[in-house]
């Protein structure tokens, strides 16, 4: 007979990760804190940055170990636009630190499995990745379009997954029996905006945030550290401030949440 910590000890818990240049880095904070605390995913989707988390994660790499890597590496470095540089530039130049890293390049070698989100701009579709080459699945997650030339796969025009899902939790929907979603691009009110950039990109959290509700509707677990808001995409001197505010909100969670408390008893 099945007892209640039983089936804690087997249930498959999914973990979506949200878009959000290097606000991304909240996600390995919030990894790093449900991780210490014993806490193990059977399956993780993530658009952008969320892509990247989920990625190496899954090859093996602890979030600490990504941080560092991403800042060592200066891989969002990478994937941010040359400001100045006469038309779209190619995003492809990061491709060669993800395969230093991540040398199978092959989602089915993955620790643990993994959906990344892009969408297929000649189609106006969404697509998952869950199979092909894992680089350039992240590298069309990442394609921030009107800045990189899209990436091609099999003919197809990849760009960034957060036009039309920047929190991809579906596929996590029916495969997972708890499901936990990390957003990091909380909204905050602000009473001025003080560069192009940070009007650019608060009109995109704007539109983001738009659908977020009901992508957090699937969640049975929401964690959203507040404060990223002051950040931009590309803040990357910020990286380890932002870490800690992830894994502050992580620890959070796993303090007032009965059921992970029941996970972790188990």
């Amino acid at each position: 007979m099945d007892t209640g910590t039983d089936q804690n000890k087997s249930k498959k818990i999914g973990l979506a990760l949200s878009g959000g240049g290097i606000r991304g880095v909240a996600h390995l904070g919030v990894m790093q804190a449900l991780t210490d605390h014993g806490i193990k995913f059977s399956h993780i989707s993530g658009t952008s940055a969320g892509a990247i988390a989920a990625a190496f994660f899954a090859e093996g790499y602890s979030p600490k170990e990504i941080l560092q890597l991403i800042k060592d590496t200066r891989l969002i470095k990478l994937l941010r636009p040359a400001i100045g540089s006469a038309g779209l530039v190619s995003i492809l130049k990061a491709r060669f630190l993800i395969n230093k890293y991540i040398p199978h390049n092959s989602f089915q070698k993955l620790k643990t499995h993994i959906t990344i989100a892009s969408v297929d701009l000649g189609e106006g579709k969404l697509v998952y990745f869950t199979d092909g080459e894992l680089d350039m699945a992240i590298l069309a997650s990442c394609c921030l379009p009107g800045i990189f030339r899209p990436i091609i796969i099999n003919n197809h025009m990849y760009v960034d997954g957060g036009i039309l899902n920047n929190f991809p939790v579906e596929p996590l929907v029916g495969n997972c029996d708890l499901i936990i979603g990390s957003s990091c691009n909380h909204l905050p009110v602000v009473t001025e905006i003080k560069s192009f950039g940070g009007l650019v990109d608060r009109a995109a959290m704007i539109a983001i945030n738009a659908s977020l509700n009901t992508h957090k509707n699937l969640c049975d677990i929401v964690i959203e550290p507040h404060g990223l808001g002051g950040y931009g995409i590309f803040d990357t001197d910020a990286a380890d401030e932002i870490y800690m505010i992830g894994y502050e909100e992580g620890l959070k969670a796993m303090k007032g949440n009965e059921v992970l408390k029941e996970i972790v008893a188990a």
